[in-house]
């Protein structure tokens, strides 16, 4: 009989080997009064064998992330070659709340943590609920850690499963397969929402909206942060899915792709957009927007910070919001000011409607990759159609470039390549 205690040594080393394998996040040192951004761009060169989600594990960088930063066919099927340099988005904007404790912007998919006593953060990649399970939002904090959970899943997702002919037990016993991985962080929200690791057979799906509402980080990642928080922490989960920051002289904007249960339009990102630069340049006057480059970025989401001031060969204008046509308004209300969540703000349960609240859809998505690729379009009708949806949208302004497509369902052989979903 296989000794229970060697079997557990076994499996430690195990993960311990494969967790040697990937990058920790690096502390980053925060930016100098006035500016907003940290990190860097970078590339890497492929190994032997790697797919483009093996690269993205290596180097913790979520799968939407990846493949919105190397663009190709399919996700799940590339594979770059021995060699081939690969392009890292290890560069962001901080988001617009207090730097202290965790801060998680949900649509960016990105926890970032800032230890106390320093002027520095480090973020992670994360997993973050599907429409039908939102993962919560507002300010709350760290009420219990976990160090090898076990796993009890609701009878919900019980059946869930069921339907996919994989019968769960009543309770998953702690070890490396374990859903919720080795450690695991509770929030003080009302229902039951962690912070926690998943099993190294199931870290493909870091990066995605794949989750029953928790925030799912891979295996090494949550072993660098757990022992750093502590008790108390403050955790505060925001919805900012665009992001505008100053590095020097130079204004930046970075795009996310919005939560599908906001159903924002063109014109609604838009307009948000238009708010935060305004907040933004409202102490440098004189600020000239490049119109082209903002238009491309909110047509493109793809989480990469892109300069929209500087001297470009293209027609510019200073700041103010995109131009709205009267005779296109659309017919859902205007997208209210943008306000950072404050500490006292009340927590958005999975129940309630997000806020800013827009019509819910009607259908559930099929969860498709996430995609940022425009298609042309007839000139007398453009359109912005948000990713993952098939719901029909109404005009936008005529000069407002068309948004991306619907992406096809996955083909059934990438179906079931997708990981599992806790």
């Amino acid at each position: 009989m296989i000794n229970p205690h060697a079997l557990r040594l076994v499996s430690g080393f195990i993960l311990f080997g494969l967790v040697s394998l990937a990058v920790n996040a690096e502390s980053i040192p925060l930016p100098p009064e006035g500016s907003d951004l940290v990190g860097r761009i970078r590339h890497v060169k492929a190994q032997q064998g790697d797919t483009l989600i093996d690269v993205a594990h290596r180097n913790s960088v979520g799968q939407d992330e990846i493949v919105m930063a190397n663009p190709t066919p399919s996700r799940y099927f590339w594979v770059p070659g021995e060699g081939t340099k690969v392009k890292i988005p290890d560069q962001f904007i901080l988001p617009d709340a207090p730097r202290v404790g965790i801060v998680v912007n949900v649509p960016e998919m990105r926890l970032y943590y800032y230890p106390p006593g320093t002027s520095e953060v480090i973020t992670y990649p994360i997993s973050i609920g599907r429409m039908d399970w939102k993962s919560p939002l507002g300010l709350t904090k760290i009420v219990e850690k976990i160090k090898d959970p076990t796993w009890t899943p609701p009878e919900s997702i019980k059946r869930e499963h069921a339907l996919d002919g994989e019968i769960l037990p009543d309770v998953v016993p702690a070890g490396p397969d374990n859903p919720l991985g080795q450690f695991a962080m509770r929030l003080g929200v009302k229902g039951s929402y962690l912070i926690h690791g998943t099993g190294q057979n199931k870290a493909d799906g870091i990066g995605m909206m794949v989750t029953h509402g928790c925030m799912r980080m891979y295996p090494e990642d949550i072993a660098q942060l757990y022992p750093k928080v502590s008790m108390g922490t403050q955790v505060n989960l925001v919805n900012q899915p665009v992001k505008v920051g100053w590095l020097g002289d130079t204004l930046y904007i970075e795009v996310s792709q919005p939560l599908d249960e906001d159903n924002l339009s063109y014109s609604q990102l838009s307009s948000l957009a238009s708010g935060l630069i305004q907040k933004k340049t409202a102490e440098r006057p004189g600020t000239v927007i490049n119109r082209e480059l903002l238009k491309e970025a909110l047509e493109k989401p793809n989480g990469i910070p892109t300069a929209i001031t500087g001297k470009v060969p293209v027609t510019t204008q200073a700041a103010s919001p995109v131009p709205q046509s009267p005779s296109t308004t659309t017919t859902k209300p205007p997208i209210p000011a943008y306000t950072p969540t404050t500490s006292g703000q009340p927590i958005r349960q999975p129940g309630q409607v997000a806020t800013p609240s827009y019509p819910p859809r009607t259908a559930t998505p099929s969860y498709p990759p996430r995609t940022a690729t425009p298609v042309p379009t007839t000139t007398s009708n453009p359109s912005y159609t948000p990713p993952r949806t098939s719901k029909p949208v109404t005009p936008s302004p005529p000069d407002v470039p068309p948004g991306p497509p619907v992406t096809p369902a996955k083909t059934k052989p990438e179906q079931q390549m997708l990981p599992p979903i806790y």
